[in-house]
């Protein structure tokens, strides 16, 4: 199976997934190294990726569910066309991912779709 292009957010000049990573790599280099790693196997198995390493939310919305020391790490993506888009600014959940987060995940899963050149970004986070 090829790899699946993995595409991040954008609004305007600002990537908040590309923002979240970088302070996680600030406060805590290890978990920062697991939600990459877990984003690589995102690429490498796309839609065939289950739980617990994913798992579907609703309206189109899936999470990956990094965990480390006990912090459960969640990034929220959607698939678009062949490829899928890192919508979330990735979040820590406690007991369920909030609402408000998955509306706002299909928000930008709608924009990115209607307007890929405006709201996509890039340069691929993967390699840092």
């Amino acid at each position: 199976m090829p790899e699946t292009t993995i595409h991040f957010f954008r609004e305007g000049d600002t990537v908040p997934f590309k923002t979240w990573l970088e302070e996680l790599a600030r406060t805590n280099a290890n978990a920062h190294k697991k939600c990459l790693t877990y984003l690589q196997h995102l690429q490498r198995e796309g839609h065939e990726l289950k739980r617990p390493t994913a798992d579907f939310l609703r309206d189109g919305i899936y999470e990956l569910r990094p965990t480390y020391q006990g912090v459960n790490y969640r990034i929220l993506y959607g698939f678009a066309g062949q490829g899928l888009v890192v919508v979330s600014h990735g979040i820590i959940k406690e007991r369920r991912v909030p609402r408000a987060e998955i509306d706002k995940a299909v928000t930008r899963l709608e924009k990115y779709k209607r307007d890929p050149k405006k709201h996509g970004y890039p340069e691929d986070l993967l390699d840092e």
